[in-house]
């Protein structure tokens, strides 16, 4: 009892979050809050309806007798917790380690009694303090107090500490008492790992599409100005051509042709690399708009080729195709203007093959 007697006196000087000169302002209070531990709170009914509906119709609600003493019931948290979310409705104002340690607390009556700017500090707190300790609990809490945002920072903690959370107390508590709970954090689980594998495999396909974006780039510069070792059959080659700025693509490409113009196994198919020198020629062929005026060998005789023939190609041939071209347009997008121009002259000249260059 004299533990509560001194509470009291605290809380009538610092209840409402204001100077003492501000709060003798105030009139009387006309209700009090209850706590379990038999705290009685002064409080103002038109302040406390004014903030939480909830408290509007529980102050609203008739009462058994006239005479009888208007009271709120706020138990099952501490009796602090309490004291600190009055003094909320009151000034609007948390503290730091009153949120350090009543921050479950508080969601909770702000869930309850439909406080949402408090329950908006107290998502944001939670987030900023969780631990592999803690998340299960807030987990339980942020589903129970419909905090969609802090629900899915604990999922992706849980998701990515898996092996550390599955050893706390919390964790086994919810095995044994929320199963559903457990089920869906690990389909969580499942689908962020799935999620994970299609962003993978997606950025794989990114790049490899880019990859023969740019080997298309390098077989039209090959083609038309030439490289070290490689060039059009009509042009002499240069003592002074150094390497062009995508030489490790260009490279590579110019021991493809170099095989490709001498294997003797290409007649007969059997040689992979020239397949897939004969694979880059087609593909040219299928995003090469210009193919009247462009210099890359074969690409009429490919693209005569398709129209004679009645078989289109295929579905997964036209799907690389396209994705070619969307990579080769973004980046085109990326280069200068002028740079773009150059790029476009270099089609304007007649049909030719390779030189290869001692």
């Amino acid at each position: 009892m004299e533990d509560n007697q001194t509470t009291s006196f605290t809380i009538s000087v610092d209840l409402y979050g204001h100077s003492p000169a501000t709060a003798r302002e105030l009139p009387e209070p006309d209700i009090h809050v209850i706590t379990s531990g038999a705290l009685r709170i002064p409080a103002h009914a038109s302040v406390l309806a004014s903030v939480s509906p909830v408290l509007e119709n529980i102050i609203d609600r008739p009462r058994k007798h006239r005479s009888s003493e208007k009271v709120i019931l706020i138990l099952g948290v501490p009796c602090d917790a309490v004291v600190a979310f009055v003094r909320f409705l009151y000034s609007s104002r948390c503290t730091e380690e009153e949120l350090e340690r009543f921050g479950i607390h508080l969601l909770a009556l702000s869930h309850v009694y439909a406080v949402p700017q408090l329950k908006q500090r107290c998502t944001k707190a939670l987030g900023e303090r969780l631990t592999i300790g803690n998340v299960v609990d807030v987990l339980q809490l942020a589903r129970m107090c419909d905090a969609p945002d802090l629900y899915l920072k604990c999922m992706k903690l849980v998701a990515g500490h898996f092996k550390a959370v599955e050893k706390t107390e919390g964790w086994k508590f919810l095995q044994d008492h929320d199963p559903w709970l457990e089920l869906h954090i690990l389909q969580f689980m499942d689908e962020a790992e799935s999620r994970k594998k299609r962003s993978r495999r997606h950025k794989e396909e990114q790049r490899l599409y880019l990859q023969l974006s740019e080997a298309m780039e390098c077989l039209e510069h090959i083609c038309t100005e030439g490289c070290t070792s490689v060039g059009p059959h009509d042009t002499e080659p240069t003592k002074k051509k150094g390497p062009c700025s995508k030489f490790s693509t260009c490279q590579g490409l110019q021991l493809l042709i170099q095989h490709f113009a001498t294997c003797k196994k290409r007649v007969n198919g059997g040689c992979l690399r020239c397949k897939r020198m004969w694979q880059l020629l087609r593909l040219h062929s299928s995003i090469c708009d210009q193919s009247d005026s462009c210099r890359v060998p074969l690409c009429r005789q490919f693209k005569l080729r398709l129209q004679l023939d009645k078989k289109k190609d295929d579905a997964r041939w036209k799907l690389l195709v396209r994705k070619v071209v969307s990579a080769k347009a973004i980046s085109s997008l990326s280069l200068p203007k002028r740079k773009r121009e150059e790029l476009q002259e270099t089609h304007n000249h007649g049909i030719g093959s390779f030189r290869l260059y001692n």
